[in-house]
């Protein structure tokens, strides 16, 4: 089976991992404080709207969900790695939802790029079911990498530039907290 490329420019020795955790403000803030995790990008993908704005995307009819798109580096961070803190991140057991945040837009899902990351995306999901990580079953969509439309410039460092405004201290602050005292290793310097 061919995946589809991705429109991202993945240079030389990097990889690239699409992932959606409800609100890209949320995931893009945890994410982009990695150590290995060279670029972030919140955007768009899995939908049949092509080139769709946030304010689409909102409304929940586009089939996009909220993503962040990151270049890292295999041989600082692994695809697994990053997985533990994507499930460690948010609630992969409600469907198309978190928290407040409702709608299929919101849905916990990972775009793989390889058979690789499929591979090991529902091996660790597997594992999650077993050994019954969670109280209820895992509803995290593992599919295909079909495309990805970066969202508009002002989504961008959302919490970094806008964390004292209510939507980042009550939503975004908490999980970031979370991270960063579960993940204190892995955190850039």
């Amino acid at each position: 089976m061919e995946l589809p490329k991705t429109d991202v420019e993945v240079p030389e020795g990097k990889e690239v991992a699409t992932l959606g955790a409800g609100c890209f403000w949320c995931t893009e803030a945890i994410f982009q404080q990695l150590r290995g995790v060279e670029k972030v990008r919140s955007g768009f993908s899995g939908g049949h709207r092509v080139s769709p704005a946030y304010k689409e995307v909102v409304t929940g009819t586009t089939g996009h969900a909220e993503v962040i798109q990151m270049i890292y580096d295999p041989t600082i961070i692994s695809f697994e790695d990053l997985l533990e803190i994507f499930w460690t991140s948010h609630d992969p057991t409600t469907l198309n939802r978190q928290g407040g945040d409702v709608g299929p837009q919101y849905r916990s899902v990972i775009f793989y790029h390889s058979m690789e990351q499929k591979e090991i995306a529902e091996a660790f999901m597997d594992k999650l079911e077993h050994e019954k990580i969670f109280d209820s079953p895992v509803v995290t969509e593992i599919t295909a990498f079909s495309n990805f439309y970066p969202a508009e410039d002002y989504h961008s460092n959302y919490f970094e530039l806008h964390g004292s405004e209510p939507y980042c201290q009550f939503v975004i602050k908490p999980k970031v907290e979370k991270f960063r005292k579960f993940f204190k290793d892995r955190i850039r310097s």
